[in-house]
């Protein structure tokens, strides 16, 4: 699932966790059967795909305190529900009939709904600051003043920095991940200005793990977007941001060679859940050039 620092706990307890994780999440992908199959979501880069791009120093290695059966099983229940929402988003393109819209979406809810309590369930087990210290309080992160929304706002979504270069793209394996990488990292300059992508609420703001000081917003559509390795955060956990505003700045914290924004998007706030950023901004109608 693609975290950068190793499990806190003995391995043998953390293998005992997984397999018990591992047991209830097959029984969410029982569910799956009525499911109709489909291909992989558009976009989505195949396990153990590699994008163009070779990493650059300063990329950040995030290693996974998960077993591989746990990684697997929670891949596998992040397809079924991308597909749910494919085929949700298809309905209403086609203007189905309402009782097979709402039957479709309820599918869409309750994968996203056992997903999440397995995650957070093993959040808790691993002491992940998401799951434990939400507010960030505990952690004592370097909060910066209040951002404030900003005065002009040309497009409902943006890109999370102005200016950079993609570096470590979504599913890229290597010495730096366990399994692969799980987010979009952009190569920037210590202290460069960090930008909410949409709309949303602050869900949030801690630090003290692989990911360093990060922030996690919720979005209209359900989604999280993560900002990670910050220098300084400048939103709270409850603030409502618009897209453009800013919520702290990039820097190196957590487990790094260099400065960069880790971005990263997924179905709930717990790590395990990601899925590939940038084909989800290009539904947003947002592009991300992969030259400086």
């Amino acid at each position: 699932m693609g975290r950068e620092h190793h499990a806190r706990h003995p391995r043998t307890r953390a293998r005992l966790s997984a397999a018990a994780g591992s047991a209830l999440l097959a029984l969410l992908l029982l569910a799956l059967a009525a499911v109709p199959a489909g291909a992989v979501p558009a976009g989505a880069v195949p396990a153990g795909a590699v994008p163009a791009g070779a990493v650059p120093a300063g990329a950040a290695g995030h290693v996974s305190p998960r077993s591989g059966g746990f990684h697997d099983d929670a891949a596998r229940a992040v397809r079924a529900y991308e597909q749910a929402r494919e085929r949700v988003d298809r309905l209403r393109e086609a203007e189905a009939l309402p009782t097979r819209i709402h039957d479709a979406d309820r599918r869409r809810k309750t994968l996203r709904s056992g997903l999440w309590d397995r995650l957070r369930a093993g959040a808790r087990e691993a002491g992940d600051p998401v799951a434990v210290d939400p507010s960030g309080r505990q952690g004592h992160c370097p909060f910066g003043e209040h951002s404030r929304r900003p005065e002009s706002r040309a497009h409902s979504w943006t890109a999370p920095a102005h200016r950079y270069w993609l570096s470590a793209g979504y599913a890229a394996r290597g010495s730096h991940w366990a399994h692969r990488h799980t987010g979009q990292d952009f190569a920037v300059d210590h202290g460069t200005p960090v930008y909410a992508v949409g709309s949303g609420v602050v869900r949030i703001t801690t630090c003290g793990d692989g990911f360093g000081n990060q922030v996690l917003v919720r979005h209209r559509d359900g989604y999280f977007t993560q900002y990670a390795h910050l220098s300084r955060i400048d939103v709270r956990r409850g603030q409502r941001v618009s897209a453009g505003q800013r919520i702290g700045l990039s820097g190196a914290s957590g487990n790094v060679t260099g400065p960069h924004l880790h971005f990263e998007v997924r179905i709930t706030p717990y790590a395990g859940s990601a899925v590939p950023p940038l084909p989800w901004l290009r539904r947003k109608e947002v592009r991300v050039s992969d030259t400086p």
